[in-house]
């Protein structure tokens, strides 16, 4: 049975602030696509229906009480792990690359459930706290293969976006849980060394990705086409945007994936900077609502689980606007609930759900 406190505890400003985001995704989305081939189901419509699956998982997560998920949190990150393996092996290959699988009328993408276990197997390991002085490397053998397995499996994919996004939950969790200041440098001075091997492993599509961020003019129909015209639709939107469904760039097609990785872009051209402070700002609120949740959360595991959550939107938020505004290199990382895409979509909603689980029993005892 439900208990009836949950209801007075509900954190509507948290739903409403995701419900918000949400439909000017599905706005901007409708914008974007309404030139497209009509044959098929519209993107807004498979997006609406994603969105109304999101919010049940939601629900459904929210109301259960979070404590269960810690008998659960290894489990969810092997049954995510064997999905990585299916599709190595089953997959199906669009553009290159093997991310997705298929199951009836439908297909998902493993990788982006992996982040919600990982934060859940990590959650688990560090809810005992450690001692005075904070984690050591010694301390951290499991969390790093927990980290590593996974992400071999998916850049093998490939996908360096949602692999970075995996470093950056881990990283993000080992601050806030405690990491020795030595161990710390002691990560930072391996992770500088080990950059030019990671160089070399790099396809070599996402080497020129990076090359021509410093210089885009030094491949403009190639690897710096993205950002090229991600600048100009930004900028052509001056203060108050050309106006919705008035987007040159993206009804012409030079804006690629404008439904995607790019819609932030699209979102500047016809919406401005205003439009672009407006949402800014909604991502902003959202995130330190999290931190909140998390500060406030009645245990460690509480904790740990709403600021992994916290972690996983700040970093897709801040990379992918950076990335379309020329301050990163062009990685494949989308925006939250305002970037297409089912998997991506239902998986933000379930940390959402988690969110919302802690913040309704932080008064329950």
């Amino acid at each position: 049975m439900i208990d009836r406190r949950l209801f007075i505890h509900f954190d509507w400003v948290l739903l409403g602030m995701v419900l918000l985001i949400s439909a000017i995704g599905i706005l901007n989305l409708y914008s974007v696509t309404s030139n497209g081939e009509t044959m098929t189901t519209p993107l807004y419509l498979k997006q609406i229906l994603w969105l109304a699956i999101g919010l049940t998982a939601m629900l459904v997560i929210a109301f259960v009480e979070y404590r269960y998920y810690i008998d659960l949190a290894y489990i969810a990150y092997t049954s995510a792990v064997v999905l990585l393996i299916l599709v190595l092996g089953y997959g199906i290959i669009t553009s290159g690359a093997q991310r997705w699988v298929r199951v009836g009328p439908l297909t998902f993408q493993p990788s982006e459930f992996v982040k919600i276990s990982l934060i859940l197997a990590l959650a688990k390991f560090f809810q005992r706290p450690s001692d005075r002085q904070g984690y050591s490397l010694k301390h951290l053998g499991l969390p790093f293969f927990l980290l590593c397995f996974p992400m071999v499996l998916i850049l093998k994919q490939p996908d360096l976006g949602t692999a970075i996004i995996l470093l950056l939950i881990f990283l993000s969790i080992l601050i806030f849980v405690k990491i020795r200041l030595s161990s710390l440098i002691i990560l930072g001075a391996v992770g500088a060394s080990a950059l030019p091997l990671v160089w070399m492993f790099l396809k070599d599509y996402q080497k020129r990705r990076i090359i021509t961020f410093f210089n885009p003019d030094l491949d403009p129909l190639g690897a710096g086409y993205h950002l090229i015209q991600s600048r100009i639709a930004v900028g052509s939107g001056g203060i108050f945007g050309k106006g919705f469904m008035k987007g040159t760039q993206s009804k012409l097609g030079f804006l690629p994936e404008q439904h995607t990785d790019f819609i932030f872009s699209a979102l500047g051209e016809e919406w401005g900077l205003v439009g672009c402070f407006v949402v800014v700002g909604l991502y902003f609120l959202l995130i330190l609502w999290g931190l909140r949740i998390a500060i406030e959360a009645k245990d460690r595991f509480g904790a740990i689980l709403s600021f992994g959550v916290v972690a996983m939107l700040f970093w897709h938020t801040f990379i992918n606007i950076a990335m379309v505004m020329g301050l990163m290199p062009v990685v494949g990382i989308p925006l939250p609930l305002l970037s297409y895409g089912g998997s991506f979509l239902l998986s933000t909603l379930i940390g959402i759900g988690l969110l919302l689980n802690v913040s309704m029993r932080r008064y329950l005892f």
